[in-house]
């Protein structure tokens, strides 16, 4: 989490680095691009098109040394009103109620019908799939503060309706900082991120080599769950060049991977490591 300043408009915000805005924009490039397949489900008698943000912090950030820009819920909102389909509900969750509730307020001042959750993204995410139309469009933004949290119950839980697609935020520099640390504990971050990787990952070869047969079962499991992960994925950078995390889609709908492939444009983005 970044730290909490005090926003321009009176409400706590965190500071963030310029990559953010990076990020939001791919974010709102796909709430942009699925408009008109998202208007088919809203309206009077719909089933409703939904977005859920299960680590939304404050809803607003200051880039470092820079402007105040929206956070991923609110962004995400007000895109979907631009493109004239707007979300019929919004979701939001995080573990910190200050944030939460700052979100919220945002929301709703710019008009946005939102319900809040407090608590871990495992327990929040199993909360809103009870609030959401077995027939209805869902669209989730997983932007958590490392992997550890990720945890891939959240998966199985969002993956319990049909029309769900998933933007996932993969921490890349988390993976190669704490690498060493993760796969010596008893107690790891990957055994929630990536159940079962004990017994199919080989430790003994270079962290390079690891690394990639972690996301390799990682998306298995996310298939097993009835999901495709993309084979598009954003590498998002540091202003160093430093390679900070992927973003990619994780959905059953083959219209939604053609959707995701023109937001991320991903022409010479290399390969994952």
């Amino acid at each position: 989490m970044g730290e909490l300043i005090d926003g321009d408009d009176g409400l706590p915000a965190e500071e963030v680095g310029p990559w953010a805005k990076e990020k939001h924009d791919y974010l709102c490039r796909y709430v942009d691009i699925s408009r008109g397949v998202r208007k088919r489900f809203v309206g009077p008698g719909k089933a409703g098109a939904t977005y859920i943000d299960l680590f939304c912090g404050p809803g607003r950030a200051k880039v470092k040394n820079a402007e105040f820009i929206d956070g991923s819920c609110v962004a995400a909102w007000r895109k979907s009103v631009e493109s004239d389909s707007p979300f019929s509900k919004v979701f939001i969750a995080d573990l910190d109620e200050v944030r939460l509730n700052a979100a919220a307020e945002r929301l709703k001042a710019a008009g946005a019908p939102v319900e809040t959750f407090l608590g871990p993204a495992i327990e929040t995410s199993g909360k809103i799939l009870r609030r959401l139309d077995i027939y209805g469009l869902h669209f989730a933004f997983l932007d958590p503060f490392s992997i550890g949290v990720l945890d891939f119950q959240i998966f199985k839980n969002l993956a319990e309706r049909k029309r769900m697609d998933v933007l996932v935020h993969l921490s890349k520099m988390d993976l190669q900082r704490n690498l060493g640390r993760n796969i010596t504990a008893d107690a790891s971050a990957l055994d929630s991120f990536a159940p079962g990787w004990r017994g199919i990952v080989d430790v003994a070869q270079g962290q390079k080599a690891i690394r990639s047969e972690l996301i390799d079962h990682w998306k298995t499991l996310v298939t097993g769950a009835g999901f495709d992960p993309s084979i598009e994925m954003k590498l998002i950078k540091g202003g160093q060049e430093q390679h900070l995390y992927w973003l990619l889609l994780v959905a059953s709908h083959k219209l939604a991977h053609q959707f995701w492939k023109i937001a991320a444009n991903t022409e010479k983005q290399g390969s994952l490591f």
